[in-house]
This record gives structure tokens, sequence and C-alpha cells, in this order.
């Protein structure tokens, strides 16, 4: 489901050149996960990816101010051209307005989102498909996995990454995939055909879907199922 296709409309009419987001700066190196992953978001059972509104377009005030805390964080950033007075200028903006991604312990983000003055605008995003023991909705997380899987395609300086809608996407079986060779390399997903292009799209559940540029077939390799294996 396309939890922000007002958001993956206005990215897919304006993303031209797409830039990395707010992720570390440290090399990226091998893991057995599903590819490679930032050494700067080591797994760990206590924490987990939530995903957090920021009101007024403030997601990097939110960002710096919990990076500073050393908390980590993702704030996924691309550049977009836009007209000035008749000639075009590289903006850099967020991919997804008032959104920001933390790693933490849900004690440590509930301080952020319920005890912490100086970031009054953030709060808690919740799973609408889930309910809780009060019958309340809970926040929404998402899979370390999958959280990894975005981070990769999404830092990449790559021009044509773009978020997408479903019914964009003409799905080739439905079955997954991992591309095994070039910038995508470890990336793990669904071939589509999106912008008359073969593409592999992944999903982070309960919030968007982002496709990679052009894949050849050469690149990609199928997962086996479960029954498979």
């Amino acid at each position: 489901m396309d939890t922000l296709s007002n958001v993956n409309k206005k990215r897919e009419d304006e993303v031209i050149s797409q830039d990395v987001g707010f992720t570390s700066k440290v090399p990226l190196k091998k893991t057995d996960i599903s590819g490679e992953v930032s050494v700067k978001y080591v797994p760990d059972v206590n924490k987990r990816w939530f995903v957090l509104r920021v009101t007024y377009g403030r997601e990097r005030k939110a960002y710096d101010f919990i990076m500073n805390d050393h908390t980590e964080a993702y704030l996924p950033m691309c550049y977009v051209q836009k007209i000035y007075n008749g000639k075009k200028k590289r903006i850099l903006t967020s991919l997804l307005p008032n959104f920001l991604f933390v790693y933490a312990t849900p004690e440590k983000v509930e301080k952020y989102v319920k005890q912490t003055p100086e970031l009054h605008y953030l709060t808690y995003y919740y799973n609408h498909f889930k309910v809780g023991e009060f019958g309340k909705n809970p926040p929404l997380t998402v899979g370390y996995n999958e959280m990894m899987n975005f981070i990769r395609v999404t830092s990449l300086n790559n021009e044509h990454v773009r978020l997408v809608e479903s019914q964009h996407c003409h799905y080739k079986s439905g079955d997954k995939v991992r591309i095994v060779d070039g910038d995508f390399a470890g990336v793990e997903g669904k071939v589509a055909r999106v912008a008359g292009q073969q593409r592999v799209v992944i999903e982070l559940p309960g919030v968007c879907l982002v496709a990679t540029a052009y894949i050849p077939t050469a690149f990609i390799k199928p997962i086996p199922s479960v029954s498979e294996k």
C-alpha cells in the first residue's frame, strides 16, 4: 500500500538528480544481511528503526539534534532542479518531507517525542495496520534488514533512483531477487518495469516504495523461496 502516495507523486515529477542521504560517512562493508550495510548501524536487539513525523519541514533540525545526542538517525535527501528567475537551480531537499528515521530503544525515542522540549515538533508516525493492547495504533517501526535495504538505495548518488507508487510498477513475477553486481549490489526487491525501464523495487513497509535505476538482467539473481531451500 502506498502510505505516502502524495509524496511519491511529487517526487516522481520533481526528482532529477538524487544525492546521498545524511547517513554515516564511514565506508560501507560487506555483511551477511543482504549486501552492504553501514558500519555505523550495527544491529542491536534492543533498538528499533522508528518512523517519526516532523512538522513544518524541520526534519534536518531534528536530525541534527538527535545525532548530536549520539543517537543514530537517517534523513534521506535528494537534489531537485527548480526554476528561479528563469534559471535552473539545484536544491537539496528531503526525499520524504516531514519524515525522519531514528534507530534507538523505545525508551529513548519516547524521551525524544514526549520529554524533550527542543523536539516539540516531533511525533510518532503510527502503524494503522496494527492495534495495541489498549486498542490504539502503535508507533510504526521498520525491520533492520528492510531499513538497510532502503538506506543502501537512497544513499547512492544516482539521479535515476525514485519514489514510486504501486500502480506505476509493472512487476515481472512478484518473486524476490537480489542484485549481484553494479552500484546496487546487495539490494533485494522485486523486478518491475518503471518509467519504461527494468528496475528493482524495494518496499519500506508502511512507508513507501523505491525503485533503483535500470538494472540489467545479468545483474539479477532470484532469491529461492523457503520451500525451495
